[in-house]
């Protein structure tokens, strides 16, 4: 399939975009973002607060190796990771629903610039204080009954926008 190995990976150019995940409790969540990371490469991860970190069993049950590949650090909490974050320049979006967040398809994203996408915890979501610290909130439109999506669902939706939108445009 003229697939890279791990090595060309590691060295291959990475779209300017970093995954932050805050609290994620499920390590198929965070095995999955790994995958789905690899799959556009991401320029990192950044495992934050409880969210599990590799090596483990049900983290390479559902990212298959990516976690081997998509480079990533830890951070005591995601605050943390956003203030590093802002002072290497990257901008920085929560995934949240609230007052004043953008519609993903409403994003004035281009190439130019880096980003850093914040996911949150499967029941809270962004810790609040992270969500004070970004840039803005960019919002899953959704026209069901439900009000919510599944993390490493949203994960895939938002990494696909902004390669879109940075490989593309």
């Amino acid at each position: 399939m003229g697939r890279m190995n791990v090595e060309e990976f590691r060295a291959s150019e990475k779209i300017p975009l970093i995954v932050v995940l805050d609290d994620v409790r499920s390590m198929y969540n965070v095995g999955s973002v790994f995958r789905t990371a690899d799959a556009f490469r991401v320029e990192a991860i950044y495992l934050c607060g409880i969210t599990a970190q590799p090596p483990h069993p049900e983290i390479h049950k559902t990212a298959l190796g990516a976690e081997d590949t998509v480079a990533w650090q830890h951070f005591p909490t995601a605050l943390e990771a956003v203030k590093e974050l802002k002072q290497q320049g990257y901008t920085i979006y929560s995934i949240e629903q609230c007052e004043g967040s953008t519609m993903l398809q409403n994003l004035p994203t281009g190439r130019g610039g880096s980003f850093a996408l914040i996911l949150g915890n499967e029941v809270k979501g962004v810790h609040q204080e992270v969500v004070d610290a970004s840039d803005g909130c960019i919002e899953i439109p959704q026209y069901g009954t439900k009000h919510s999506l599944n993390v490493s669902t949203t994960a895939g939706i938002v990494i696909w926008e902004f390669a879109k939108r940075l490989l593309i445009s």
